[in-house]
C-alpha cells in the first residue's frame, strides 16, 4: 500500500513539473522556437529569436520576408501561456532598401556630379553665377526703364539718370515740372521687375 502511495506520488510530482515548465518563460521560449522552427513557411527560422519575460514573447532578428514575419508572431500568440507579443523583428528586403536609400557615411566621397550641397554649404560656382544673373537682370531693367523714358514725349529722358541695383531702380537728374517727375517714377515703378523706386529727381525752377 505505501508503495503504491509512493509511486502515485512521484506520477503526481512529476506532472506538476512537467505543467510548471510549460507555463515558465523558459518552456514558453522552447515553444515557441520548437514551432516556428517546424513551420514550412518560415524558411530562415535560425535567424529568429525568441525570449520570454513575464510571459511577453518578445522576437527579434531578421525574417525573409513579410509573410514569415507575420507568420511567426501568429504562431508566438498562439503558443499556449503567451499572453502578449512584442514584435522587433525586420524583413530582409526592407533592410537592404533602408541601406540604399540612407545617404554616404561620414567620411565617404560620393560623386560629386548630381549630388545635392549639404544643407547649409555653399557652392561658390552657384553663388558666382547668381551674381552674373543678378547684374544681367539690374542691366535689362535699366536698359528697360530707359528705353520707356525716351518713348514717353512727356519726359525729356536725356536728362534723367537711371541705376538699378538688386531690383532697384534710382532716378537722378533734373525735370521741367512736377509733372514730368511723376511721369518717370510711374514709368519706372511699371517697368518689369522693378522692386521699388528710388526718387533723387529735382525740378528745375522758373
Amino acid at each position: 500500500m505505501r508503495k503504491r502511495l509512493g509511486i502515485l506520488c512521484a506520477v503526481l510530482a512529476a506532472a506538476a513539473i512537467a505543467i510548471a515548465c510549460g507555463a515558465s518563460d523558459t518552456g514558453i521560449t522552447t515553444k515557441v522556437k520548437a514551432k516556428i522552427a517546424a513551420d514550412r513557411t518560415i524558411t530562415n527560422s535560425d535567424q529568429i529569436s525568441v525570449t520570454t519575460q513575464d510571459k511577453v514573447v518578445t522576437l527579434s532578428g531578421t525574417a525573409d520576408s513579410d509573410a514569415s514575419k507575420e507568420r511567426a508572431v501568429t504562431i508566438a500568440r498562439g503558443t499556449e501561456g503567451v499572453t502578449n507579443v512584442i514584435d522587433n523583428m525586420t524583413v530582409a528586403g526592407a533592410m537592404a532598401s533602408n541601406m540604399a536609400g540612407n545617404p554616404p557615411a561620414e567620411g565617404s566621397n560620393p560623386s560629386a556630379e548630381g549630388a545635392p550641397a549639404a544643407s547649409g554649404s555653399t557652392n561658390p560656382v552657384s553663388e558666382a553665377a547668381g551674381k552674373v544673373a543678378e547684374k544681367v537682370d539690374d542691366v535689362a531693367i535699366t536698359s528697360a526703364v530707359k528705353a520707356k523714358l525716351i518713348g514717353d514725349s512727356q519726359v525729356a529722358a536725356r536728362k534723367i539718370d537711371v541705376d538699378t541695383k538688386d531690383g532697384v531702380v534710382t532716378l537722378t537728374g533734373t525735370v521741367s515740372s512736377q509733372q514730368e517727375k511723376d511721369k518717370a517714377i510711374q514709368i519706372a515703378r511699371a517697368t518689369k521687375g522693378v522692386q521699388r523706386v528710388e526718387d533723387q529727381l529735382t525740378v528745375r525752377s522758373s
